[in-house]
């Protein structure tokens, strides 16, 4: 079966399903023109937007059948209506305890149905529970569920080593062994973009081909092969038991010489923001948290893996072009944004995105995101020496984050950090419990708790 026509046939399973997508069911391979293809994708599309927008009171995102009513993230259309049922009380099978949601985290956001949960839990938790939460680590080569247990970790991020010589099954063995070792269940995470950056579907025993950049997908068939390929992909990794995809790139990069170009769609701003809102709303539909990056947006800017990165454009390039794509996947519902490591310096001159409250700020009240921001990762060369007296988890802390991602080897030295810096007065403990508030909350909305 040649590529395309395989394409067209995982297409065909999608369209034939249901404009919510919600049961999406195989089909026996057609052979269909890519213009009819095309037709029957962007009215699915407009059919699943239409339907989201009517029935957004009931639910935005993935609801297993299996998994507990926690398990649902309802973005209510009345923000007022929202907070009415978040703020009621949540009793005691002793009928002498309640416990209510302070109004400062009744924001109406997308894993509200979640709050009295998650805050009902965060009441029982220690101070070094709360910081471990806000780590998601790379997996250590000794000891990992010890090291989660140890350092109450909110979850691990996979890399391709991590795969290397195992099956599906032993994967989702791993993960399993893991997580129930912990009293807050792990989440996990893994890059599978496509093209350059294919954790998983590199390894013939997970993947029967290895998935194709965004950029190949939509220049071959446009959105009707990026619709197949996000509904692949994220059964894929919700079959093996990973919560997190970080993907898909919302960064628009038309120049060769960018560092983002490959990983890129390569189209401007609109066929950008419609290629984050459809990959968004199917792999949610498949249970798979997205992750969209980098915030606010990469341009044409070198790799901040081992270098600083200065972004000199104005404001209203950002609001006109790069904030668009963002703004369609937080519309559809993003569990996650990834905050770059860039300094953009029409928004702070002085400090990465990832370390910038202001940064963060315009990402909270401008697009209005209610869900959990992560960083890059903070042992990237263009972050360390921006911490000024800090360590960078203190800064990424401070800054506004939910989530570090750390390699294993700074989980020690950043926990203790963040202890220091609460007791000698540098963080508020009540910006770490906001944090966790918010990761607990997104972890029952999952079904994880």
């Amino acid at each position: 079966m040649s590529k395309k026509h395989w394409y067209m046939t995982r297409l065909l399973t999608l369209t034939v399903s249901g404009a919510l997508l919600i049961s999406l069911a195989g089909c026996k391979t057609q052979s269909v023109d890519i213009k009819e293809k095309t037709a029957k994708v962007s009215e699915a599309i407009s059919a699943v937007s239409q339907t989201a927008q009517s029935s957004a009171a009931e639910s935005s995102v993935w609801k297993p059948e299996q998994e507990s009513s926690h398990a649902s993230s309802a973005v209510s259309a009345d923000p007022s209506q929202q907070s009415s049922k978040v703020s009621s009380h949540t009793e005691e099978s002793s009928g002498s305890i309640f416990f209510s949601v302070p109004e400062e985290y009744l924001d109406g956001g997308i894993f509200s149905d979640a709050y009295e949960d998650a805050y009902h839990y965060l009441t029982q938790m220690t101070l070094d529970e709360k910081i471990g939460q806000m780590f998601m680590s790379s997996l250590p080569y000794e000891e990992p569920v010890e090291t989660a247990a140890e350092y109450h970790l909110g979850g691990y991020i996979l890399f391709g080593n991590d795969f290397a010589g195992k099956s599906k099954d032993d994967v989702k063995s791993m993960l399993n062994t893991l997580s129930i070792a912990q009293k807050v269940p792990l989440a996990f995470g893994v890059d599978e973009e496509g093209g350059t950056v294919t954790r998983i579907s590199a390894k013939p025993s997970l993947s029967s081909h290895e998935f194709e950049s965004p950029r190949t997908l939509y220049k071959n068939g446009g959105l009707a092969y990026i619709q197949s390929d996000a509904d692949e992909k994220a059964t894929l990794i919700k079959e093996l038991g990973i919560d997190i995809n970080f993907a898909p790139v919302c960064d628009i990069a038309t120049n060769k010489k960018d560092f983002m170009y490959d990983r890129s769609l390569g189209e401007d701003a609109k066929t950008t923001a419609e290629f984050v809102r459809v990959v968004t709303q199917i792999s949610q539909v498949r249970g798979v948290s997205v992750t969209l990056k980098h915030f606010p947006g990469y341009g044409q800017n070198i790799d901040t893996h081992t270098g600083v990165a200065v972004d000199k454009r104005d404001m209203k390039s950002f609001r006109e072009k790069d904030f668009l794509p963002f703004k369609a996947g937080i519309d559809a519902g993003a569990h996650l944004v990834m905050v770059s490591h860039n300094i953009v310096e029409c928004m702070d001159k002085k400090l990465p995105a990832s370390l910038s409250p202001d940064v963060h700020k315009i990402l909270r009240k401008e697009l209005g995101f209610s869900g959990l921001i992560i960083t890059d990762d903070l042992s990237m060369g263009a972050v360390t020496s921006y911490s000024g007296t800090n360590t960078p988890a203190v800064a990424a802390v401070l800054a506004g984050n939910d989530l570090l991602i750390l390699t294993s080897d700074m989980v020690e030295s950043s926990m203790s950090s963040i202890k220091a810096a609460v007791g000698n007065g540098t963080i508020d403990e009540k910006l770490i419990d906001h944090a966790v508030f918010r990761i607990l909350a997104w972890k029952y909305t999952k079904g994880l708790m």
